[in-house]
């Protein structure tokens, strides 16, 4: 792909000019198996073989955890582990505000109450210093979210557990292949949950799973997946069907067999990003933990306070322009209005911090030239950014 860069203001498909992109480039992962591998594993369900058993110990071993119980998607694989740890008798969810937009829905749909705490300036997530103020004698669960680049305080969160009695689990949905201290995400918690969406690091179509080395725990996901009947088919409890389906399992097999390489590709991308970006004031970098085990899997950027347009109106730019770029979970949950209660509370640093951080392409279906175009674009909206604010479309 080789980009004309625009130079002057009236190239930007903002005021006429023709879109950069078509077709558009997207923030989602998008990766894909090799076709040949996954009608492999395809054949291997046709025959009989229980390909989601084989996947359940194989993300279980992939993780370091006695169990990995895998369900038809991630809101599913949340919305159970969530009811099935929550403590009996109370009623608030200690997580952050800034994050996924659906998150607080799925507390709410259990039948429990959000209560948003801060997110520390550093990594954009929850730590047991953001979380312990929230807790009091209604709370139920700790629920840890890492946020998309790199992880959030485990060991803190741990502890915080351990100290208060309180329940922990993690949103592992950004962070498959992460690791804390030389150990995989997935393994920390009471349990942790994660997703096989095709905008995630491994495909499934679609998907979830929950980790944990809780014996009981996991029986009881697995009844309550399974329309809350248990290994003997009595009635356990509330159950629903939310099994997933073998044509899903070998696409995730399929792609967990081509992981490594993804990851490589991954980091290349990131690498250009990398070099374009330094070269470019007002605009930082979310700098992947190459100390740890990590997936370069999602670029996220800062615009600094010298950057000449708000986020919200780069984004929309850059989205005219087919670059198809989000802001970083915003509105945080705290501002949006909905129909079921929640904790109220004021959080001044998520408000700022939401207003700064947006999403780039990335997936396999941007290369080094998108990269590049992308950022020629970054630059002409800093360099006449006083004059684009000042024809913005009214």
């Amino acid at each position: 792909m080789n980009l004309p860069t625009k130079t002057a203001i009236d190239e930007l498909a903002l005021f006429g000019g023709a879109p950069s992109f078509v077709p558009e480039i997207s923030t989602s992962n998008l990766v894909r198996p090799d076709i040949e591998r996954f009608l492999g594993y395809g054949r291997e369900l046709y025959a009989g073989v229980p390909l989601v058993e084989r996947l359940e110990s194989r993300l279980a071993a992939y993780h370091g955890t006695k169990h990995a119980v895998a369900m038809a998607n991630g809101f599913w694989a949340l919305a159970l582990a969530i009811r099935a740890l929550a403590l009996p008798g109370r009623s608030e969810v200690v997580m952050p505000s800034l994050t996924y937009r659906r998150l607080a829905d799925i507390v709410a749909w259990v039948g429990l109450v959000p209560h948003y705490c801060e997110v520390e300036p550093e990594t954009l997530a929850i730590s047991a210093a953001t979380a312990r103020p929230c807790i009091n004698e209604r709370t139920a669960l700790l629920l840890g979210v890492h946020p998309i680049v790199n992880c959030c305080d485990v060991e803190g969160l741990v502890a915080l557990a351990r100290e208060t009695g309180l329940p922990l689990m993690f949103d592992g949905v950004e962070s498959m292949h992460e690791t804390v201290r030389g150990r995989r995400i997935g393994s920390w918690g009471r349990a942790e949950v994660f997703s096989m969406h095709a905008s995630k690091l491994v495909n499934g179509f679609e998907g979830g799973y929950v980790t944990t080395d809780d014996d009981a725990l996991a029986a009881r996901l697995a009844a309550a997946r399974d329309r809350g009947v248990d290994d003997e088919r009595a009635p356990a409890e509330l159950g629903v069907s939310s099994r997933l389906q073998g044509l899903h399992a070998a696409m995730t097999l399929a792609g967990l067999d081509e992981l490594d390489a993804q990851v490589l590709r991954n980091r290349e991308r990131y690498r250009v990003y990398q070099a374009e970006l330094a070269r470019l004031p007002g605009i930082r970098l979310l700098a992947f933990d190459e100390t740890e085990q990590t997936s370069f899997k999602t670029i996220v950027v800062e615009l600094l306070d010298d950057w000449p347009l708000t986020r919200d109106r780069t984004v929309q730019a850059l989205n005219r322009e087919g670059v198809l770029a989000r802001a970083y979970y915003a509105p945080p949950l705290h501002r949006k209005t909905t129909s079921y209660a929640t904790v109220p509370v004021e959080l001044p640093l998520t408000d700022r911090l939401a207003q700064r951080y947006l999403l780039l392409p990335c997936g396999d279906r941007v290369d080094a030239d998108a990269i590049r175009g992308t950022v020629a674009l970054l630059r002409l909206l800093r360099e006449r950014g006083a004059e684009i604010a000042a024809r913005w479309p009214q």
